[in-house]
């Protein structure tokens, strides 16, 4: 069992509990494989044989993801936990319950051989405050957003940072390691692993095992522009705050699974205190004022940060990691030197595809 004591999960599953108060799980409990409802941690069995199974898909000939919430055993799936919907929460006590979830999670967590990924905003901030003696990573191309960003919050929190700058032979060599791990060869999917994947590879070699992220937090706390009107946003279907974040939510154990297996990939084990269950559990009581407003986002994130963070790194807005790194402006570029140019149905999914090939 991957994140948690079998007896610890077992418990879980007979009380129906989907937050018993870890950071995510995910293995075999009494012939039944589960994972806990937000798929804090990647599962796999072979197709046909759940009794085949693993949390790293390349063990398997054909693996078959286990769900989120889900127990598989030989009769099929059965969902055993669903993400809880608590009722709202007053603001001031829900901004001091973020407040106590967030930085009890993020203090935490052992410094031991442990590094922090950074990119000079709130969420990543939060996670480096709260392991003040762990180096700060950042990685990108020479001039790009996070760069600059984490220099300036790494400046203004006094704090030691490496700085990894991608080259061109960077992508080329990584993006068919990043295919084979995660199953995926999709532009979107390898632009946003590429900045993690190369960050950890960094880590691992200055002898790191365990790379801190602050994943999750944007989901949690109404960090994506399209929570703020949803009912005029075409990317969501809920037409309330509340219910389009709990819709971006619900978009996690995907995305988890992509950044577990890129960054163990690399050499390290991941740790997100942003997604314990505590801090999940005091996001989901948020009232939609302290999600997102037409004027910020974040926004009991931000004021549970005020004495924890500097006012620069506290405000900080920033980009997605695909274009803050210009990973993805740089993988395009690649792909129109190669032949692949942009009048052609998926350019960059067919130049992804060609490196692994090679």
């Amino acid at each position: 069992m991957r994140g948690a004591d079998e007896s610890f999960v077992r418990d879980a599953l007979d009380a129906g509990d989907p937050l018993p108060g870890t950071a995510g799980f995910a293995g075999e409990v009494d012939g039944c494989l589960v994972r806990d409802v937000l798929g804090r941690q990647p599962l796999f069995s072979e197709r046909g044989d759940h009794r085949r199974w693993s949390v790293d898909r390349t063990d398997l000939d054909d693996p078959r993801r286990v769900p989120a919430g889900v127990a598989r055993d030989s009769n099929g799936d059965e969902v055993v936990w669903r993400l809880p919907d608590p009722p709202v929460a007053d603001a001031d006590v829900a901004v001091d319950a973020v407040r106590d979830a967030v930085l009890a999670s993020v203090r935490d967590v052992d410094d031991d051989g442990l590094a922090v990924a950074f990119s000079g905003g709130l969420d990543s901030g939060l996670v480096a405050a709260g392991v003040p003696d762990a180096p700060l990573y950042v990685a990108g191309f020479e001039g790009s957003h996070d760069v600059a960003a984490a220099i300036a919050a790494a400046d203004a929190m006094d704090r030691d940072l490496h700085v990894v700058e991608f080259t061109h032979a960077d992508l080329k060599r990584a993006v068919p390691k990043l295919v084979s791990a995660i199953g995926r060869d999709n532009p979107m999917d390898i632009q946003i692993a590429l900045p993690l994947y190369l960050t950890a590879e960094r880590a691992a070699t200055d002898g790191y095992d365990r790379l801190a992220v602050g994943q999750g937090a944007d989901e949690l706390f109404g960090g994506y522009s399209k929570v703020v009107d949803p009912a005029a946003d075409h990317r969501v279907d809920a037409d309330t705050v509340r219910g389009a974040t709990r819709e971006v939510i619900a978009t996690l154990p995907d995305q988890l699974e992509r950044d577990v297996l890129a960054l163990r990939a690399a050499g390290v084990e991941p740790v997100a205190p942003l997604l314990h269950d505590r801090v999940v559990d005091a996001a989901l009581r948020l009232p939609a004022e302290l999600l997102a407003t037409a004027d910020e986002r974040k926004v009991a994130l931000r004021r549970a940060a005020t004495d924890v963070l500097p006012e620069s790194v506290r405000t900080a807005e920033k980009k997605a990691v695909q274009y803050g790194t210009y990973a993805a402006r740089e993988l395009d570029r690649l792909a129109r030197q190669d032949g692949f140019k942009r009048r052609m149905d998926d350019h960059v999914g067919q130049y992804v595809r060609s490196l692994c090939e090679e």
